[in-house]
């Protein structure tokens, strides 16, 4: 394995502002790519930087002689196989991406109020649905309707990736920021369209374990499933618990979640094709159990568990997966859940440099979200708890990785 990618290169700025200090970095960053073309700039800035995001946007287009400059806000920042969550700086990737097609595009809550069919954003933001393979996006969580937009873009590009992340600014900030090569915005959302001859590879790692066995929904109303394989929901998730060791059990306790499979044609079901959603609770008298979605009736499901362990272990499955079944890697963006990292696993870098172990070494840039966006299926959903990764790959096939 060789011990650079020449297509991408990535790297952590850990000081303050210095638009010398900047400079140099940036342009010590680029010589990195040797004589080959940025295709693509990510940058993701931790939020001392928001008094000078202009400058530093300008710096980095200018000494690093970035096309496409995107990103956004972070407390919390990954760069190679490193996260940085405490005094994060900033984290640039550079990616050359030869034959990309490369649309970038800036949409607002305005639009999705107005959205009335699928074709309002073909014609709102020039991009129709064969100008696009997959989307990269970077969004505000705090003036913008997340679900809806997603729902909207869904319908307006079926079956394409649709990969990013929430911005964040800290635990008791209302703000933040999102980047689209030289300006700042503090509301809405950034996205780069990707076609020609390179494409984005999911890995989503909703970071559980199924438990028990799957399920058929015999009958569902709403956010409540009533009746599983004919008998009250509320009976089976009791008997699965049951049929758990104590140490599962104890495991178990807290972190128990629903997994729902988007694509019943599927001859058997394997982590990618669930959608995980929390458990919100369960009455034992009408034997109901509600859901954090719209479970329909005649869907297969099944209970998992989420703790560190799975996690590990379900990232740990998917990018084993993605090693053979994505093709050559250009470079990555991975964008985690505030939720992990030392939090979840006792200390930082564990998803990164578990990336980079599996499918390194690579240009790796991202940050810590207030929720990630990846596909399950062939539907986009905003996720949490996951750690969602987008890979630059060579555009052959459609295929694309998420895990339960």
């Amino acid at each position: 394995m060789p011990e650079t990618n020449p297509h991408s290169v990535a790297a952590h700025y850990a000081g303050d502002f210095d638009d010398d200090a900047l400079s140099s970095w940036a342009s010590k960053l680029r010589a990195q790519l040797d004589a080959s073309e940025v295709t693509l700039g990510l940058v993701f800035m931790a939020p001392k930087f928001f008094s000078h995001a202009l400058e530093v946007l300008e710096i980095l287009r200018v000494h690093a002689r970035v096309p496409v400059l995107s990103g956004c806000s972070s407390q919390g920042l990954i760069a190679q196989g490193s996260e940085i969550e405490e005094d994060a700086g900033l984290s640039l990737a550079l990616y050359h991406l030869p034959g990309a097609e490369l649309s970038p595009t800036r949409f607002t809550q305005a639009q999705v109020n107005e959205c009335a069919s699928p074709a309002f954003w073909h014609e709102e933001i020039g991009v129709n649905l064969d100008d696009v393979n997959s989307w990269l996006i970077f969004a505000d969580p705090f003036h913008l309707d997340g679900e809806t937009w997603l729902d909207q873009w869904n319908e307006a590009w079926p079956g394409r990736p649709i990969l990013g992340g929430l911005a964040s600014a800290g635990p008791n900030a209302h703000s933040t920021q999102v980047y689209l090569n030289g300006e700042v915005f503090e509301d809405g959302g950034v996205a780069v369209a990707i076609n020609g001859a390179i494409r984005l590879h999911s890995v989503v790692s909703q970071g559980c374990m199924p438990i028990g066995e799957t399920w058929t929904i015999t009958n569902a109303e709403d956010h409540f499933i009533r009746e599983i394989a004919n008998r009250p929901a509320y009976e089976v998730l009791v008997e699965t618990f049951d049929g758990l060791s104590e140490e599962e059990q104890e495991k178990t306790k807290g972190n128990l979640f629903v997994g729902l499979v988007m694509n019943e044609y599927l001859e058997e079901f394997r982590q990618g094709d669930f959608l995980v959603r929390n458990l919100m609770g369960a009455d034992p008298n009408v034997g109901a159990i509600a859901v954090g979605a719209l479970p329909r009736t005649g869907q297969t499901m099944q209970f998992q568990r989420r703790d560190a362990r799975a996690a590990a272990e379900d990232l740990d499955a998917l990018l084993d997966r993605a090693q053979t079944e994505s093709g050559p890697i250009f470079g990555g963006v991975l964008c985690c859940c505030n939720g992990r990292g030392s939090h979840l696993f006792g200390a930082p870098g564990h998803d990164a440099g578990l990336v980079q172990q599996r499918l390194g070494p690579m240009g790796l840039a991202g940050f810590f979200c207030n929720g990630e966006i990846g596909p399950v299926g062939e539907r986009n959903f905003l996720h949490g708890y996951t750690a969602s990764l987008a890979l630059f790959v060579g555009n052959t096939t459609n295929e694309n990785l998420s895990s339960a």
